[in-house]
C-alpha cells in the first residue's frame, strides 16, 4: 500500500510507486481526500476523484481508492485493504515508528513499513516543480521567461 495526495502529478509520484510495487505482488494507493488535504497541507489543485483517477492510470497501480475524511480514524482503511507492506514516501514527513505503532496499536502489529527511495532529479517534487515555473514566469513587463 501507498499513500499520498498525488496532486499535480509528476516523475517522483511515478518513483515513489514504482518503488512502492516492488515490495510486493499488488499495489494499492489510497490518494489523500480533499478535506485531509485541506487540513493537513494546503488546498488541492485537483480533487480527490482525479488525483485517483490519474493515478489509476500508472502502470504500477493495480488499485486506487479515495482515503477517509479526516472525521474518520486513519487506520480504519485498513481494514478495506489488508497490506502486508506499507511504503512511505522519501519526503512523507511519517517517521516509521510512529506509523508502526499507530499500525501496532491498531491491530496491525505485522505489517511492514518501509521508505522508499527518492528520484534523484531537483524536480521530484510538487512544491520544486512550482517554484520551478514560477521562475520561469514572464517577469511583470510581460518580457521572456528567464533562464
Amino acid at each position: 500500500m501507498a499513500v499520498g495526495v498525488f496532486d499535480l502529478l509528476h516523475a517522483g509520484h511515478l518513483h515513489y510507486l514504482e518503488q512502492a510495487k516492488l515490495l510486493g505482488s499488488e499495489l494499492v494507493v489510497v490518494v489523500a481526500h480533499d478535506d485531509t488535504v485541506r487540513a493537513r497541507k494546503h488546498e488541492p489543485v485537483t480533487n480527490h476523484d482525479l488525483r485517483k483517477r490519474m493515478v489509476e492510470g500508472l502502470k504500477p497501480v493495480d488499485r486506487a481508492i479515495v482515503g477517509n475524511p479526516p472525521s474518520v480514524p486513519i487506520y480504519e482503511i485498513l481494514d478495506e485493504i489488508s497490506p502486508d507492506v506499507i511504503a512511505l514516501g522519501y519526503d512523507q514527513k511519517h517517521s516509521i515508528d510512529s506509523v508502526r505503532d499507530g499500525l501496532s496499536s491498531s491491530g496491525y502489529s505485522n505489517v511492514r513499513v518501509v521508505r522508499v527511495e527518492g528520484l534523484s532529479d531537483d524536480l521530484d517534487g510538487t512544491r520544486k516543480i512550482i517554484a520551478r515555473i514560477l521562475n520561469l514566469w514572464p517577469n511583470e513587463e510581460g518580457g521572456p521567461f528567464e533562464e
